[in-house]
């Protein structure tokens, strides 16, 4: 958990540069509502017990106010760019963890 938080922290800051932090409710949104293998659901869904069905509302995204149909679109670009992110993340993790494991040989007795 916490490698993939600072994966996507880096990532953040690559891609948005000094407007990192404006970002940060997009990346928390979209990483918990994200299916966790540890818990076999998306930690909103394990709090509350149902799906979230929509996104709370970003008042800033960037530095200009946007309204309505461009607000949707911003939002929806960024969490698509933070979701493929989160994901590559997740996946160099697991070649990692997978080249360190080693498989167990149990002997019978």
């Amino acid at each position: 958990m916490i490698q993939t938080l600072e994966d996507m922290l880096r990532a953040c800051v690559i891609d948005f540069g000094n407007s990192w932090d404006r970002h940060l409710p997009l990346v928390q949104f979209f990483y918990n509502n994200s299916y966790h293998a540890s818990i076999k659901v998306a930690p909103f869904e394990a709090l509350y017990g149902r799906k979230c069905r929509s996104p709370v509302f970003w008042s800033e995204v960037r530095d200009s106010q946007l309204t309505g149909p461009e607000l949707i679109q911003e939002t929806t670009e960024k969490i698509v760019q933070i979701k493929n992110r989160l994901l590559t993340a997740r996946s160099s993790q697991k070649i990692y963890a997978d080249i360190r494991r080693k498989p167990m040989e149990f002997e019978v007795g």
